[in-house]
Protein backbone atom coordinates (compact mmCIF):
# COMPACT_ATOMS: atom_id res chain seq x y z
CA UNK A 1 0.00 0.00 0.00
CA UNK A 2 0.74 3.17 -0.38
CA UNK A 3 2.57 4.88 2.56
CA UNK A 4 3.37 9.07 2.94
CA UNK A 5 5.90 10.18 4.03
CA UNK A 6 5.83 13.47 6.43
CA UNK A 7 8.84 15.03 7.54
CA UNK A 8 8.77 18.40 9.33
CA UNK A 9 9.98 21.74 8.23
CA UNK A 10 13.55 22.30 10.32
CA UNK A 11 13.90 24.69 12.49
CA UNK A 12 15.28 27.85 10.70
CA UNK A 13 17.62 28.13 14.22
CA UNK A 14 18.48 24.56 14.43
CA UNK A 15 22.11 25.50 14.11
CA UNK A 16 22.02 28.36 16.45
CA UNK A 17 19.57 26.03 19.18
CA UNK A 18 21.60 23.02 18.78
CA UNK A 19 25.05 25.03 19.90
CA UNK A 20 23.66 26.62 22.97
CA UNK A 21 22.25 23.31 24.03
CA UNK A 22 25.51 20.97 23.09
CA UNK A 23 23.66 19.04 21.32
CA UNK A 24 24.53 17.65 18.02
CA UNK A 25 22.04 19.12 15.18
CA UNK A 26 20.06 15.83 14.49
CA UNK A 27 19.29 15.69 18.56
CA UNK A 28 18.35 19.22 18.71
CA UNK A 29 15.52 18.55 15.86
CA UNK A 30 14.23 15.30 17.88
CA UNK A 31 13.73 17.37 21.11
CA UNK A 32 12.26 20.52 18.92
CA UNK A 33 10.12 18.09 17.46
CA UNK A 34 8.88 16.79 20.97
CA UNK A 35 7.51 20.47 21.44
CA UNK A 36 10.79 20.87 24.06
CA UNK A 37 12.16 24.59 23.23
CA UNK A 38 13.56 25.92 26.18
CA UNK A 39 16.74 24.60 27.53
CA UNK A 40 15.42 23.77 31.06
CA UNK A 41 12.59 21.48 29.41
CA UNK A 42 15.27 19.68 27.40
CA UNK A 43 17.49 19.20 31.21
CA UNK A 44 14.43 18.06 32.91
CA UNK A 45 13.16 15.64 29.78
CA UNK A 46 16.69 13.94 29.50
CA UNK A 47 17.56 13.63 32.95
CA UNK A 48 13.79 13.58 34.80
CA UNK A 49 14.06 13.85 38.92
CA UNK A 50 11.65 11.55 40.61
CA UNK A 51 10.76 14.86 42.91
CA UNK A 52 9.15 15.90 40.05
CA UNK A 53 6.53 13.35 40.55
CA UNK A 54 3.51 14.46 41.38
CA UNK A 55 2.58 14.17 45.17
CA UNK A 56 0.30 11.31 46.05
CA UNK A 57 -2.42 12.95 47.29
CA UNK A 58 -2.99 15.42 44.59
CA UNK A 59 -4.75 12.15 42.70
CA UNK A 60 -8.46 11.82 43.28
CA UNK A 61 -9.49 9.85 45.86
CA UNK A 62 -6.00 9.01 47.14
CA UNK A 63 -6.14 10.38 50.73
CA UNK A 64 -9.47 8.22 50.80
CA UNK A 65 -8.49 5.27 49.92
CA UNK A 66 -5.49 5.32 51.74
CA UNK A 67 -6.45 6.22 55.54
CA UNK A 68 -9.49 3.41 54.62
CA UNK A 69 -6.65 0.75 53.99
CA UNK A 70 -4.70 1.28 56.81
CA UNK A 71 -7.49 1.17 59.08
CA UNK A 72 -8.30 -1.60 57.72
CA UNK A 73 -4.98 -3.40 58.13
CA UNK A 74 -4.73 -2.11 61.83
CA UNK A 75 -8.41 -3.94 62.58
CA UNK A 76 -6.52 -7.27 60.83
CA UNK A 77 -9.35 -7.68 57.97
CA UNK A 78 -9.07 -10.06 55.58
CA UNK A 79 -7.87 -7.88 52.18
CA UNK A 80 -8.12 -9.43 48.43
CA UNK A 81 -6.41 -7.05 45.81
CA UNK A 82 -8.12 -7.92 42.60
CA UNK A 83 -6.28 -6.94 39.32
CA UNK A 84 -6.84 -7.14 35.47
CA UNK A 85 -4.65 -10.21 33.78
CA UNK A 86 -2.28 -7.87 31.68
CA UNK A 87 0.90 -6.41 32.36
CA UNK A 88 -0.46 -3.13 34.11
CA UNK A 89 -3.10 -4.80 35.88
CA UNK A 90 -0.33 -7.98 37.42
CA UNK A 91 1.96 -5.03 37.49
CA UNK A 92 -0.16 -3.09 39.91
CA UNK A 93 -1.42 -5.76 41.59
CA UNK A 94 1.89 -7.02 42.64
CA UNK A 95 3.27 -3.03 43.84
CA UNK A 96 0.10 -2.97 46.23
CA UNK A 97 0.77 -6.56 47.46
CA UNK A 98 4.24 -5.59 48.61
CA UNK A 99 3.09 -2.37 50.70
CA UNK A 100 0.36 -3.64 52.54
CA UNK A 101 2.56 -6.87 53.40
CA UNK A 102 5.06 -4.29 54.59
CA UNK A 103 2.43 -2.88 56.54
CA UNK A 104 1.39 -6.16 57.79
CA UNK A 105 -1.80 -6.60 56.23
CA UNK A 106 -3.50 -10.16 55.44
CA UNK A 107 -3.58 -9.63 51.82
CA UNK A 108 -4.22 -11.57 49.12
CA UNK A 109 -4.61 -11.33 45.46
CA UNK A 110 -7.32 -13.12 42.81
CA UNK A 111 -7.05 -12.26 38.92
CA UNK A 112 -10.08 -13.64 36.47
CA UNK A 113 -9.30 -15.91 33.75
CA UNK A 114 -8.99 -14.31 30.20
CA UNK A 115 -11.53 -17.02 28.59
CA UNK A 116 -13.66 -18.01 31.39
CA UNK A 117 -14.26 -14.49 33.22
CA UNK A 118 -13.48 -11.77 30.51
CA UNK A 119 -12.18 -8.43 31.83
CA UNK A 120 -12.40 -6.74 34.95
CA UNK A 121 -15.16 -7.26 37.86
CA UNK A 122 -17.53 -10.39 38.01
CA UNK A 123 -20.55 -11.65 40.00
CA UNK A 124 -19.77 -15.34 40.03
CA UNK A 125 -16.17 -13.92 41.27
CA UNK A 126 -17.18 -11.28 43.78
CA UNK A 127 -20.13 -13.49 45.17
CA UNK A 128 -16.75 -16.53 45.65
CA UNK A 129 -14.61 -13.77 47.34
CA UNK A 130 -16.87 -13.05 50.00
CA UNK A 131 -17.78 -16.60 50.94
CA UNK A 132 -13.92 -17.30 51.62
CA UNK A 133 -14.46 -13.88 54.03
CA UNK A 134 -12.72 -10.89 52.17
CA UNK A 135 -13.58 -7.95 53.93
CA UNK A 136 -11.68 -5.66 51.85
CA UNK A 137 -11.37 -5.37 47.95
CA UNK A 138 -9.25 -3.26 46.46
CA UNK A 139 -9.49 -3.25 42.41
CA UNK A 140 -6.52 -2.40 40.44
CA UNK A 141 -6.58 -1.32 36.76
CA UNK A 142 -10.22 -2.30 36.25
CA UNK A 143 -13.57 -1.43 37.98
CA UNK A 144 -14.76 1.76 37.22
CA UNK A 145 -17.57 0.34 34.63
CA UNK A 146 -18.90 -2.52 37.00
CA UNK A 147 -21.85 -1.05 38.44
CA UNK A 148 -23.62 -4.01 39.29
CA UNK A 149 -20.77 -6.00 41.03
CA UNK A 150 -20.05 -3.33 42.91
CA UNK A 151 -23.58 -3.59 44.39
CA UNK A 152 -22.72 -7.74 45.10
CA UNK A 153 -20.16 -6.18 47.24
CA UNK A 154 -21.95 -3.11 48.71
CA UNK A 155 -25.19 -5.81 50.18
CA UNK A 156 -22.08 -7.84 51.66
CA UNK A 157 -20.92 -5.13 53.76
CA UNK A 158 -17.57 -5.48 51.84
CA UNK A 159 -15.01 -2.57 51.78
CA UNK A 160 -14.82 -1.74 47.71
CA UNK A 161 -11.61 0.20 46.95
CA UNK A 162 -11.96 1.18 43.10
CA UNK A 163 -8.30 1.79 41.32
CA UNK A 164 -8.65 2.19 37.73
CA UNK A 165 -7.42 4.53 34.78
CA UNK A 166 -10.25 3.63 32.28
CA UNK A 167 -12.67 5.79 31.01
CA UNK A 168 -15.34 6.25 33.25
CA UNK A 169 -19.03 5.86 32.53
CA UNK A 170 -21.93 8.36 33.44
CA UNK A 171 -22.95 6.39 36.44
CA UNK A 172 -20.00 5.65 38.90
CA UNK A 173 -20.30 2.53 40.43
CA UNK A 174 -20.98 2.35 44.24
CA UNK A 175 -17.56 2.15 46.34
CA UNK A 176 -16.33 3.00 49.77
CA UNK A 177 -13.40 4.88 47.70
CA UNK A 178 -12.26 5.62 43.95
CA UNK A 179 -8.94 6.53 43.27
CA UNK A 180 -8.90 7.16 39.37
CA UNK A 181 -6.99 10.60 37.56
CA UNK A 182 -9.78 11.33 35.18
CA UNK A 183 -12.31 12.02 38.44
CA UNK A 184 -10.23 15.34 38.86
CA UNK A 185 -9.67 17.37 35.70
CA UNK A 186 -7.48 19.36 37.69
CA UNK A 187 -4.87 16.23 37.91
CA UNK A 188 -1.75 16.93 35.62
CA UNK A 189 -1.36 13.32 34.31
CA UNK A 190 -4.66 12.09 33.45
CA UNK A 191 -2.71 9.42 31.28
CA UNK A 192 -1.67 7.51 34.11
CA UNK A 193 -2.25 3.31 34.02
CA UNK A 194 -3.07 1.11 36.10
CA UNK A 195 0.07 0.31 37.91
CA UNK A 196 0.64 4.43 38.11
CA UNK A 197 -2.32 4.56 40.04
CA UNK A 198 -1.06 1.57 42.54
CA UNK A 199 1.79 2.91 42.39
CA UNK A 200 0.54 6.84 43.78
CA UNK A 201 -1.80 4.72 45.99
CA UNK A 202 0.96 2.91 47.51
CA UNK A 203 2.86 5.92 48.32
CA UNK A 204 -0.15 7.23 50.18
CA UNK A 205 -0.54 4.40 52.35
CA UNK A 206 3.01 4.61 53.25
CA UNK A 207 2.86 8.20 54.07
CA UNK A 208 -0.17 7.36 55.97
CA UNK A 209 1.34 4.57 58.34
CA UNK A 210 4.30 6.99 59.19
CA UNK A 211 1.50 9.75 60.03
CA UNK A 212 3.26 12.50 57.92
CA UNK A 213 4.23 13.36 54.51
CA UNK A 214 7.42 11.52 54.61
CA UNK A 215 7.64 7.82 54.08
CA UNK A 216 9.59 5.56 56.75
CA UNK A 217 13.14 4.82 55.65
CA UNK A 218 11.55 1.19 55.17
CA UNK A 219 8.80 2.44 52.49
CA UNK A 220 11.02 4.57 50.77
CA UNK A 221 13.53 1.77 50.31
CA UNK A 222 10.42 -0.31 49.01
CA UNK A 223 8.85 2.28 46.94
CA UNK A 224 12.05 2.72 44.76
CA UNK A 225 11.99 -1.30 44.62
CA UNK A 226 8.45 -0.98 43.01
CA UNK A 227 8.99 1.54 40.71
CA UNK A 228 10.44 -1.13 38.10
CA UNK A 229 6.97 -2.65 38.38
CA UNK A 230 5.27 0.77 37.65
CA UNK A 231 7.40 1.01 34.61
CA UNK A 232 6.69 -2.45 33.03
CA UNK A 233 2.51 -1.14 33.88
CA UNK A 234 3.44 2.20 31.97
CA UNK A 235 5.39 1.18 29.30
CA UNK A 236 3.52 -1.98 28.42
CA UNK A 237 0.04 -0.14 29.03
CA UNK A 238 0.88 2.19 25.66
CA UNK A 239 0.17 5.23 27.89
CA UNK A 240 1.90 8.41 26.55
CA UNK A 241 5.77 8.26 27.92
CA UNK A 242 5.90 11.90 29.13
CA UNK A 243 6.08 13.94 31.78
CA UNK A 244 5.64 12.04 34.96
CA UNK A 245 5.11 8.47 33.08
CA UNK A 246 8.23 9.37 31.51
CA UNK A 247 9.51 9.56 35.12
CA UNK A 248 8.46 6.46 36.00
CA UNK A 249 9.72 4.76 32.51
CA UNK A 250 13.12 6.15 33.24
CA UNK A 251 13.88 5.06 36.62
CA UNK A 252 12.00 2.06 36.35
CA UNK A 253 13.77 0.99 33.90
CA UNK A 254 17.53 2.16 35.26
CA UNK A 255 16.28 0.41 38.21
CA UNK A 256 14.95 -3.07 36.83
CA UNK A 257 18.40 -4.78 36.64
CA UNK A 258 19.71 -4.40 40.59
CA UNK A 259 15.98 -4.91 41.50
CA UNK A 260 15.83 -7.52 44.37
CA UNK A 261 12.27 -8.74 43.37
CA UNK A 262 13.47 -12.51 42.22
CA UNK A 263 10.55 -12.65 39.92
CA UNK A 264 12.28 -9.85 37.77
CA UNK A 265 15.85 -10.85 37.88
CA UNK A 266 14.76 -14.15 36.30
CA UNK A 267 12.02 -12.70 34.00
CA UNK A 268 15.27 -10.50 32.86
CA UNK A 269 17.66 -14.32 32.62
CA UNK A 270 14.62 -15.84 30.89
CA UNK A 271 14.38 -12.75 27.92
CA UNK A 272 17.90 -12.83 27.41
CA UNK A 273 18.25 -9.25 28.35
CA UNK A 274 21.37 -7.34 29.68
CA UNK A 275 19.94 -5.34 32.28
CA UNK A 276 22.73 -2.68 31.69
CA UNK A 277 21.03 -1.47 28.90
CA UNK A 278 17.29 -1.82 29.30
CA UNK A 279 15.08 -0.01 26.66
CA UNK A 280 11.71 0.61 26.15
CA UNK A 281 11.76 -1.88 23.17
CA UNK A 282 12.93 -4.60 25.28
CA UNK A 283 10.09 -4.01 27.56
CA UNK A 284 7.38 -4.09 24.68
CA UNK A 285 8.89 -6.74 22.85
CA UNK A 286 10.50 -9.23 24.96
CA UNK A 287 9.14 -8.56 28.61
CA UNK A 288 5.84 -7.75 28.56
CA UNK A 289 4.73 -10.91 25.95
CA UNK A 290 6.39 -12.91 28.42
CA UNK A 291 4.05 -10.96 31.49
CA UNK A 292 0.89 -11.36 28.79
CA UNK A 293 1.80 -15.09 27.82
CA UNK A 294 0.31 -15.96 31.70
CA UNK A 295 -2.95 -14.57 30.90
CA UNK A 296 -3.36 -15.00 27.40
CA UNK A 297 -2.26 -18.95 27.15
CA UNK A 298 -2.81 -20.01 30.89
CA UNK A 299 -3.87 -18.11 34.18
CA UNK A 300 -2.41 -14.42 34.79
CA UNK A 301 -2.52 -15.51 38.77
CA UNK A 302 1.35 -16.76 38.07
CA UNK A 303 2.41 -13.53 37.25
CA UNK A 304 1.06 -12.51 40.00
CA UNK A 305 2.74 -14.79 41.68
CA UNK A 306 6.25 -14.28 39.67
CA UNK A 307 6.29 -10.64 41.04
CA UNK A 308 5.55 -11.04 45.03
CA UNK A 309 5.74 -14.12 46.97
CA UNK A 310 7.56 -16.24 44.31
CA UNK A 311 11.35 -17.35 45.63
CA UNK A 312 14.14 -17.46 43.12
CA UNK A 313 13.53 -21.50 42.12
CA UNK A 314 10.12 -20.76 42.02
CA UNK A 315 10.36 -17.49 40.55
CA UNK A 316 12.82 -19.30 38.37
CA UNK A 317 10.07 -22.07 37.41
CA UNK A 318 6.97 -19.70 36.50
CA UNK A 319 9.50 -17.26 33.77
CA UNK A 320 10.54 -20.71 32.12
CA UNK A 321 7.27 -21.57 32.13
CA UNK A 322 5.91 -18.36 30.69
CA UNK A 323 8.75 -18.79 28.04
CA UNK A 324 6.48 -21.61 26.66
CA UNK A 325 3.75 -20.00 27.27
CA UNK A 326 5.10 -17.40 24.89
CA UNK A 327 6.26 -19.70 21.86
CA UNK A 328 2.56 -21.19 21.96
CA UNK A 329 1.24 -17.66 21.97
CA UNK A 330 3.06 -16.60 19.09
CA UNK A 331 2.54 -19.74 16.90
CA UNK A 332 -1.17 -19.63 17.98
CA UNK A 333 -1.79 -15.82 17.02
CA UNK A 334 0.17 -16.22 13.51
CA UNK A 335 -2.11 -18.80 13.03
CA UNK A 336 -5.32 -16.35 13.58
CA UNK A 337 -3.49 -13.60 12.02
CA UNK A 338 -3.38 -15.36 8.70
CA UNK A 339 -6.86 -17.39 8.82
CA UNK A 340 -8.12 -13.50 9.70
CA UNK A 341 -6.83 -12.21 6.66
CA UNK A 342 -7.97 -14.68 4.74
CA UNK A 343 -11.44 -14.01 5.53
CA UNK A 344 -10.68 -10.02 5.32
CA UNK A 345 -9.48 -9.87 1.40
CA UNK A 346 -11.67 -13.36 0.49
CA UNK A 347 -14.70 -10.94 1.61
CA UNK A 348 -13.63 -7.84 0.50
CA UNK A 349 -13.78 -6.43 4.09
CA UNK A 350 -10.87 -3.68 3.97
CA UNK A 351 -12.92 -1.66 0.51
CA UNK A 352 -12.82 2.44 0.97
CA UNK A 353 -16.47 1.27 1.81
CA UNK A 354 -15.54 -0.12 4.36
CA UNK A 355 -13.43 1.42 7.05
CA UNK A 356 -13.34 -0.61 9.45
CA UNK A 357 -12.56 -4.52 9.90
CA UNK A 358 -14.78 -6.71 11.77
CA UNK A 359 -14.15 -10.65 12.04
CA UNK A 360 -15.43 -13.33 13.67
CA UNK A 361 -14.68 -17.19 14.34
CA UNK A 362 -15.16 -20.37 16.05
CA UNK A 363 -12.06 -21.72 17.61
CA UNK A 364 -9.63 -18.83 17.57
CA UNK A 365 -7.86 -18.28 21.27
CA UNK A 366 -9.34 -15.23 23.11
CA UNK A 367 -5.75 -14.91 24.14
CA UNK A 368 -4.49 -13.96 21.10
CA UNK A 369 -7.18 -11.89 19.81
CA UNK A 370 -5.96 -8.50 20.81
CA UNK A 371 -2.73 -9.51 19.00
CA UNK A 372 -4.24 -10.26 16.12
CA UNK A 373 -6.42 -7.49 16.16
CA UNK A 374 -3.20 -5.21 16.10
CA UNK A 375 -1.63 -6.76 13.20
CA UNK A 376 -4.97 -6.12 10.97
CA UNK A 377 -4.80 -2.46 11.78
CA UNK A 378 -0.96 -2.36 10.39
CA UNK A 379 -2.06 -4.24 7.82
CA UNK A 380 -4.72 -2.56 6.32
CA UNK A 381 -4.80 0.78 8.31
CA UNK A 382 -7.99 0.67 9.75
CA UNK A 383 -9.98 0.07 13.11
CA UNK A 384 -10.75 -3.73 13.73
CA UNK A 385 -12.10 -5.96 15.90
CA UNK A 386 -11.22 -9.78 15.78
CA UNK A 387 -14.09 -11.76 18.24
CA UNK A 388 -13.21 -15.35 18.94
CA UNK A 389 -16.64 -16.98 19.21
CA UNK A 390 -17.68 -19.99 21.31
CA UNK A 391 -20.88 -21.14 22.93
CA UNK A 392 -22.78 -18.52 21.57
CA UNK A 393 -21.14 -15.81 22.73
CA UNK A 394 -18.04 -14.06 21.40
CA UNK A 395 -15.12 -12.39 22.88
CA UNK A 396 -13.91 -9.47 21.23
CA UNK A 397 -10.69 -7.11 20.85
CA UNK A 398 -10.70 -4.08 18.96
CA UNK A 399 -7.27 -1.57 18.33
CA UNK A 400 -7.33 1.63 16.04
CA UNK A 401 -5.71 3.98 14.13
CA UNK A 402 -4.82 7.84 15.65
CA UNK A 403 -7.90 9.55 14.23
CA UNK A 404 -10.41 7.43 15.38
CA UNK A 405 -11.86 6.37 19.01
CA UNK A 406 -12.82 3.01 19.37
CA UNK A 407 -13.62 3.29 22.89
CA UNK A 408 -16.58 5.79 22.40
CA UNK A 409 -17.22 3.95 18.75
CA UNK A 410 -18.46 0.77 20.39
CA UNK A 411 -20.54 2.85 22.79
CA UNK A 412 -22.32 3.65 19.65
CA UNK A 413 -22.87 0.29 19.18
CA UNK A 414 -23.60 -0.83 22.41
CA UNK A 415 -27.18 -2.19 21.69
CA UNK A 416 -25.43 -5.29 20.02
CA UNK A 417 -23.23 -5.54 22.85
CA UNK A 418 -23.26 -7.51 26.01
CA UNK A 419 -20.54 -4.96 27.55
CA UNK A 420 -17.73 -3.19 26.14
CA UNK A 421 -14.97 -1.17 27.53
CA UNK A 422 -11.68 0.64 26.29
CA UNK A 423 -10.29 3.52 25.34
CA UNK A 424 -9.09 5.58 22.01
CA UNK A 425 -7.34 3.32 20.98
CA UNK A 426 -7.54 -0.18 22.16
CA UNK A 427 -11.01 -1.83 23.90
CA UNK A 428 -12.79 -5.03 24.47
CA UNK A 429 -16.10 -6.64 24.85
CA UNK A 430 -18.52 -9.14 24.49
CA UNK A 431 -21.00 -9.93 22.22
CA UNK A 432 -23.95 -12.74 21.36
CA UNK A 433 -22.92 -14.57 18.52
CA UNK A 434 -26.47 -13.66 16.74
CA UNK A 435 -25.74 -10.24 17.51
CA UNK A 436 -22.39 -10.27 15.49
CA UNK A 437 -23.66 -9.42 12.25
CA UNK A 438 -25.82 -6.28 12.98
CA UNK A 439 -22.55 -4.95 15.35
CA UNK A 440 -20.32 -5.22 12.55
CA UNK A 441 -22.39 -3.45 10.21
CA UNK A 442 -23.17 -0.60 13.02
CA UNK A 443 -19.95 -0.14 13.62
CA UNK A 444 -18.74 -0.27 10.09
CA UNK A 445 -21.36 2.37 9.27
CA UNK A 446 -19.70 4.95 12.60
CA UNK A 447 -16.51 4.13 10.86
CA UNK A 448 -17.41 5.37 7.61
CA UNK A 449 -18.78 8.32 8.90
CA UNK A 450 -15.77 9.11 10.66
CA UNK A 451 -13.56 8.00 8.80
CA UNK A 452 -12.02 9.76 5.64
CA UNK A 453 -10.33 8.34 2.83
CA UNK A 454 -7.03 9.83 3.80
CA UNK A 455 -7.49 8.69 7.11
CA UNK A 456 -6.51 5.12 5.67
CA UNK A 457 -3.30 6.14 4.30
CA UNK A 458 -0.66 4.45 6.23
CA UNK A 459 1.56 8.35 7.34
CA UNK A 460 5.35 7.29 8.29
CA UNK A 461 6.19 9.91 10.52
CA UNK A 462 9.89 10.53 10.21
CA UNK A 463 12.23 13.73 12.64
CA UNK A 464 14.26 15.05 9.88
CA UNK A 465 16.26 13.97 6.69
CA UNK A 466 20.01 13.27 7.59
CA UNK A 467 23.05 12.10 5.90
CA UNK A 468 24.67 8.99 6.37
CA UNK A 469 28.00 10.99 7.76
CA UNK A 470 25.75 12.45 10.30
CA UNK A 471 25.09 9.32 12.23
CA UNK A 472 28.19 8.92 14.26
CA UNK A 473 28.25 6.24 17.47
CA UNK A 474 28.47 9.19 20.06
CA UNK A 475 25.69 10.46 18.25
CA UNK A 476 23.11 7.67 17.99
CA UNK A 477 23.93 7.09 21.75
CA UNK A 478 22.44 10.63 22.36
CA UNK A 479 19.76 9.63 20.80
CA UNK A 480 19.49 6.55 22.03
CA UNK A 481 19.27 8.28 25.51
CA UNK A 482 15.72 9.92 25.02
CA UNK A 483 14.12 7.06 25.33
CA UNK A 484 12.38 5.34 27.06
CA UNK A 485 10.26 5.89 23.51
CA UNK A 486 6.42 4.67 23.11
CA UNK A 487 3.25 7.03 22.87
CA UNK A 488 4.14 10.83 23.14
CA UNK A 489 8.17 10.19 23.02
CA UNK A 490 8.04 7.96 19.39
CA UNK A 491 10.87 6.32 18.44
CA UNK A 492 13.37 8.53 16.31
CA UNK A 493 12.52 8.07 12.86
CA UNK A 494 14.75 9.96 9.95
CA UNK A 495 14.92 9.64 6.13
CA UNK A 496 17.76 10.14 4.02
CA UNK A 497 18.58 11.78 0.52
CA UNK A 498 19.78 9.60 -2.35
CA UNK A 499 21.64 6.63 -1.12
CA UNK A 500 23.00 4.08 -3.27
CA UNK A 501 23.45 0.15 -2.56
CA UNK A 502 27.07 -0.75 -1.22
CA UNK A 503 26.74 -4.32 -2.36
CA UNK A 504 24.07 -6.58 -3.32
CA UNK A 505 21.35 -7.17 -0.67
CA UNK A 506 19.87 -9.98 0.27
CA UNK A 507 17.25 -11.96 2.08
CA UNK A 508 17.36 -13.37 5.66
CA UNK A 509 15.57 -15.00 8.56
CA UNK A 510 14.43 -18.24 9.15
CA UNK A 511 11.66 -17.66 6.57
CA UNK A 512 13.82 -15.41 4.08
CA UNK A 513 11.30 -12.57 4.59
CA UNK A 514 13.76 -10.15 5.95
CA UNK A 515 15.99 -8.01 3.80
CA UNK A 516 19.73 -7.00 4.48
CA UNK A 517 21.57 -4.18 2.84
CA UNK A 518 24.42 -1.73 2.97
CA UNK A 519 23.67 1.92 1.58
CA UNK A 520 26.27 3.86 1.39
CA UNK A 521 26.34 8.48 0.80
CA UNK A 522 29.69 10.66 0.37
CA UNK A 523 31.98 7.92 1.56
CA UNK A 524 29.97 6.82 4.47
CA UNK A 525 28.40 3.29 4.64
CA UNK A 526 26.01 2.30 6.97
CA UNK A 527 24.27 -2.06 7.35
CA UNK A 528 20.68 -1.64 7.26
CA UNK A 529 18.00 -4.61 8.06
CA UNK A 530 14.24 -4.21 6.59
CA UNK A 531 12.34 -6.93 8.80
CA UNK A 532 9.81 -8.25 6.92
CA UNK A 533 10.43 -6.10 3.69
CA UNK A 534 11.68 -9.24 1.85
CA UNK A 535 9.70 -8.61 -0.87
CA UNK A 536 11.03 -5.25 -1.60
CA UNK A 537 14.62 -7.21 -2.69
CA UNK A 538 13.88 -7.10 -7.11
CA UNK A 539 13.02 -3.89 -7.31
CA UNK A 540 15.63 -2.87 -4.80
CA UNK A 541 18.18 -4.54 -6.95
CA UNK A 542 16.93 -3.31 -10.28
CA UNK A 543 17.22 0.55 -9.22
CA UNK A 544 19.72 0.61 -6.65
CA UNK A 545 19.49 3.78 -5.84
CA UNK A 546 16.72 4.83 -3.51
CA UNK A 547 15.87 7.19 -0.16
CA UNK A 548 14.91 5.40 2.94
CA UNK A 549 13.40 5.36 5.94
CA UNK A 550 15.09 4.36 9.07
CA UNK A 551 15.38 4.76 12.76
CA UNK A 552 19.09 4.03 13.60
CA UNK A 553 20.13 1.35 16.08
CA UNK A 554 23.39 0.48 17.87
CA UNK A 555 24.17 -2.93 16.89
CA UNK A 556 25.41 -5.17 19.23
CA UNK A 557 26.70 -9.20 18.93
CA UNK A 558 29.18 -11.02 21.52
CA UNK A 559 29.59 -7.79 23.18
Amino acid sequence: MTKRWVIPTPSPSLSAVAKSWGLPRVVTQLLLNRGLDAKQDVQDFLAPQLSALWPPQTLSGTSKAASLIVDKVRESRKIVLYGDYDVDGTTGVAILWHMLRLAGADVGFYVPHRVEEGYGLNANAARRLISEGAEVVITVDCGISAVDVAEVFKEAGVTLVITDHHTPPDKLPWASAIVHPLLDEKYPNQHLCGSGVAFKLAWRIGQTLSGEDRVSPEARALLLELLPLAALGTIADNVPLTGENRTIAKHGLTQLAQSSIPGLRMLLEAAGINGDRLTGTDVAFKLAPRINAAGRMGHARLAVELFTRADENRAREISLYLEEHNRSRKSTDRKVFLEAADIIESRGLASDARRAIVVAAEGWHPGVIGIVAARVVDRYVRPAVIIALRDGEGQGSGRSISPFDIGAALTDCEEHLISHGGHKMAAGLRVATDQVEAFTETFVRVANNRLTAADLVERIRLDAEVNLDELSLSTVEKIAALGPFGQGNPTPCFATEWVELADEPRCVGARRDHLQASFVQNGKRIKAIGFGKGSAIEDLKQHRRCRVAFEPIINEFNG
